[in-house]
């Protein structure tokens, strides 16, 4: 059982979000084995075809963890309304074996059932107390919670339910790029974009030999591990050492730091045309580094033609980390593999650039010949 989340809310838009929710659900268990997709008063039934492992019903349950769009989710026994079958399926609950306390919660969508939840309540905990007597009620701090939900004819008997990824289904929100550098803030920002519905193609900029091969292998890691929550996550690798090393030469070095992400969000401007994008999305967190003052950010965001997202903008350190440990991405993160953005660091950055002397450098210098190419010649792979 997979409860919608805000979705649910959408008033005439809700078919689309719907519609779209069990095509994301029905792809992410294609590869997992064969079962019947429905849903029915803001809930989604996935039903496996057959007989299936214990491995493959886990493995289902743990998919859909990762879909954005459900507030929860159950692994539950589908049985009839009827209470000697519900009490059946409840002495079925691998949690209710090991526990000493519980309890029975009751919902009727079907208000044509003969009792009304609290009554389903006490009958369901009399029965379980008779054929389980080494348990006993506490309706405050169980250690287990046996749930009953009455649907149209059937009953679905789980424990509590376990909490989904949230937000909006992938796509509904519309595409975007996904600046992926190989640090912890912009998995992270990609993941709080696609939780709210956002299709995201990520762009990666590689200075090989100045980094490693392992730096970029680091990025692709990184790319299917959104993936797992994004659905297909293709990313683009932008080869950006030329850029870098014209761009060294000929710009005032304390404004290399400006100057390079404007080259980024030009080269990304380039893809994002191609591919239909409509916005960037980055891990800028405010104050965190020089490049991401008040006015580092304008001046930067003044080469975008397209809107820039910043998710994390308001966030510290530790509530990044925090986030990047629960998507899964922080140990990958971390590995010791340095990305372009730390190749020829400036001694001192500018931490409040004007836009006057960056324009000025720019008209000067002859490294935006080099982005076109470098847009043209970024190899694409697809992450699933």
């Amino acid at each position: 059982m997979l409860k919608m989340g805000e979705m649910v809310l959408k008033g005439l838009n809700r078919a689309r979000f719907e519609q779209r929710l069990l095509a994301v659900i029905k792809k992410r268990l294609a590869p997992i084995g064969a079962f019947t997709v429905e849903s029915m008063q803001s809930a989604v039934y996935v039903t496996p075809e057959g007989d299936v492992s214990e491995g493959v019903m886990d493995a289902a349950l743990a998919a859909m963890r990762r879909v954005f769009g459900l507030a929860a989710v159950t692994a539950a026994y589908k049985t009839l309304a009827d209470m000697d079958a519900m009490l059946d399926a409840a002495l079925r609950l691998d949690a209710l074996k090991n526990a000493k306390t519980f309890k029975a919660e009751a919902r009727r969508a079907v208000k044509t059932f003969p009792l009304t939840s609290p009554q389903i309540c006490a009958k369901l905990g009399e029965m379980i107390l008779d054929k389980l007597p080494h348990l006993s009620v506490d309706v405050h701090n169980p250690d287990v919670t046996v749930w009953v939900e009455i649907r149209e004819g059937f009953a679905y008997v789980h424990p509590s339910s376990l909490p989904g990824a949230g937000g909006l289904p992938s796509g509904m929100g519309g595409k975007a790029a996904l600046l992926l550098s190989g640090g912890i803030d912009s998995p992270v920002a990609g993941w709080r974009m696609a939780r709210r519905g956002l299709e995201l193609t990520g762009v990666h900029f590689e200075s090989y030999p100045f980094t490693s091969p392992q730096a970029l292998e680091k990025v692709f890691t990184l790319a299917g591990l959104l993936a797992k929550w994004h659905g297909e996550f293709a990313l683009f690798a932008v080869p950006f050492t030329e850029i870098q090393k014209r761009m060294r030469a000929e710009c005032p070095e304390d404004y290399f730091t400006i100057l390079m992400r404007r080259s980024m969000y030009r080269v990304t401007g380039q893809i994002a045309a191609r591919h239909g994008l409509s916005a960037v999305v980055t891990g800028e967190s405010l104050g965190q580094v020089a490049s991401q003052t008040l006015e580092s950010m304008a001046v930067t965001g003044q080469a975008c033609a397209l809107p820039v997202l910043r998710p994390l903008v308001g966030m510290d350190k530790e509530e990044i980390v925090t986030l990047a440990r629960e998507i899964g991405t922080f140990e990958t993160s971390i590995l010791p593999y340095e990305d372009c953005c730390t190749v020829f660091t400036p001694r001192h950055p500018k931490t409040k650039p004007r836009l006057e002397p960056v324009l000025d450098a720019e008209r000067r210098g002859t490294w935006k010949e080099l982005e076109q190419q470098a847009a043209q010649a970024a190899e694409r792979r697809v992450f699933l």
